[in-house]
């Protein structure tokens, strides 16, 4: 927002515009006054055109997501409607709910493969479409078996979308802006989630035979701006330079880079990257999939932190959260269905607001601030669900089913300022070009499974061990996943994807690439 004050100045005073241009870092050019000045201007014109433009590829990408997060939080009130409605059982419903991350699992493994072969730009269009044909099936269901059939195409097609929208935006991203452009997915399926929670308390009053199928059927208007979306976005130049369409990478990082030297820059690293592939392939090493199944100590390590962190993400409940929120709200003591659906909206821009203060935050402190912040709140929020659950279990009331309330959306808010968005940036930029959409699609299939496991077996084991046990378990699970940002994170900061790799090379020597818990409570006291 600097360079457009900087413009303005310039014009009104030539020569204070003069030394604010000095600031901006440009190169000073010999010649007249008037000349450097025109010089500067059009850099700076430039700067806001490539901002814009990339601004506006994350945007109409990560419209993708909208869907997706759509059908997470409309799902939590439409399953009270649907069991009304088709007569479903208890272990149907978790079987609905749990169903869609499973099944993704599948899509987001041939997500990985297809987008090697289609291009990234075209992968999201398949997604859509896949999606959209699930939800459309859904909506006009008669049974519990005509639901589960589009559940899970829905399925394949979340598992489609959801490896490869942050992956691609991170191809096209700077280095200086890549985190909170990739953070863009997250922000949209959060937005997707609060339209859902609203869609349900809207919807609620129709007849019971109505309001779910209404419910459901609204997800699919996205489709129209997705498929706008497809004639304005680039392909990756990643993607490009791999199937030896250099050229056309080249016009596409004059586009999305502010100087042309960057982004030849760029273009070389990306070059040399992938001619490392292409030789490997050409010499008969082994294709991506079986040393992805058999790595290098390297790409293990890379392996451990993708794979892992996404899984910490979904581990530590936030799915059941969003599934199941309206059955915590009751045994929080909350009663009747407008009040429940009500509060689940509540939670829902709780969840959104907050993950825009990663945006601002996530390219200016760091990947691993955030994340110490994001998982020692949740750890303490988790754990405080569990104790004021108990005290409501034991018939002591008192501020309890208020403090349970509050550190459920507590929770959500830590989780969408770090682990929710900073999973899905770090999964998408640590890998090697070679690797990375199929490393990236494990890493997403990683998050489907653990998503399912959690969704499928919520009601069964809070019936087994009591909700408040339950979140007890998963404050556990967030306790250890401080342990392991701590030991296997490293800081992807400022770095180009082609440098990235470097802070893997040696675990021990990662200079920049720790962040030490000081670091944090500095951050936390400012």
């Amino acid at each position: 927002m600097g360079s457009v004050g900087t413009g303005e100045n310039a014009r009104a005073d030539p020569r204070k515009g003069m030394k604010e241009y000095k600031k901006t870092g440009f190169e000073i050019e010999d010649g007249d006054f008037e000349d450097d000045l025109v010089h500067y201007q059009q850099q700076l014109e430039r700067r806001r055109s490539t901002r814009r433009y990339v601004f506006a590829c994350a945007v109409f990408v990560s419209l993708n997501t909208v869907i997706l997060g759509y059908d997470g939080g409309v799902m939590s009130g439409a399953i009270i409607f649907i069991q009304e409605d088709l007569r479903i059982t208890e272990v149907q419903i978790e079987v609905l709910v749990g169903s869609l991350s499973v099944i993704s699992l599948f899509g987001s493994i041939a997500g990985g493969r297809t987008s090697d072969i289609i291009g990234r730009k075209w992968t999201m269009a398949l997604a859509a479409v896949v999606f959209q044909v699930g939800i459309a099936v859904m909506t006009f269901a008669d049974s519990f078996l005509v639901l589960m059939i589009g559940r899970l195409l829905a399925g394949v097609g979340m598992g489609f979308g959801g490896m490869i929208t942050s992956l691609y935006i991170a191809e096209i991203s700077p280095a200086i802006s890549r985190g909170t452009l990739t953070s863009f997915p997250e922000i949209f399926v959060n937005l997707g989630i609060l339209l859902g929670y609203i869609s349900n308390y809207v919807f609620a009053g129709l007849s019971v035979h109505i309001n779910w199928r209404v419910m459901l059927g609204v997800g699919i208007l996205p489709s129209v701006f997705i498929g706008f979306a497809l004639f304005v976005i680039p392909e990756s130049p990643r993607w490009l330079v791999m199937q030896n369409r250099v050229e056309e990478a080249r016009l596409v990082l004059l586009k999305t880079h502010e100087d042309e030297r960057e982004a030849e820059e760029r273009l070389a690293e990306i070059q040399l990257a992938a001619g490392a592939g292409n030789n490997a392939r050409r010499y008969g090493e082994k294709p991506v999939w079986r040393e992805l199944l058999c790595p290098s100590p390297l790409l293990r390590r890379m392996l451990i932190t993708g794979i892992g962190i996404q899984c910490f993400q979904q581990i530590t409940g936030i799915d059941a959260i969003v599934y199941y929120s309206p059955e915590i709200f009751k045994d929080a003591g909350m009663k009747g269905n407008s009040n429940l659906l009500a509060a689940t909206v509540a939670m829902g821009i709780t969840k959104t607001s907050f993950i825009l203060v990663a945006i601002f935050l996530i390219d200016k402190l760091g990947r691993k601030p955030l994340l110490y912040i994001c998982t020692i709140g949740m750890t303490v929020c988790l754990f405080s669900v569990g104790v004021s659950l108990s005290l409501l279990k034991e018939g002591v009331a008192g501020v309890a089913p208020l403090l349970a309330i509050l550190s459920v959306c507590g929770n959500v808010a830590f989780f969408s300022v770090g682990i929710g968005p900073i999973s899905w940036v770090l999964s998408s930029e640590i890998f090697p070009l070679r690797y990375r959409a199929q490393a990236a699609a494990l890493g997403a299939a990683g998050n489907r499974v653990c998503s399912g496991l959690i969704s499928m077996s919520f009601l069964s084991v809070s019936r087994a061990i009591t909700v408040a046990g339950t979140f007890f378990l998963f404050a556990a699970l967030s306790a250890a996943s401080v342990a392991f940002v701590y030991a296997l994170v490293p800081e992807t900061r400022g770095r180009s994807l082609e440098q990235i790799e470097s802070l893997f090379e040696n675990p021990h020597d990662q200079k920049g690439s720790h962040v030490e818990m000081e670091d944090v409570e500095h951050l936390v006291q400012k």
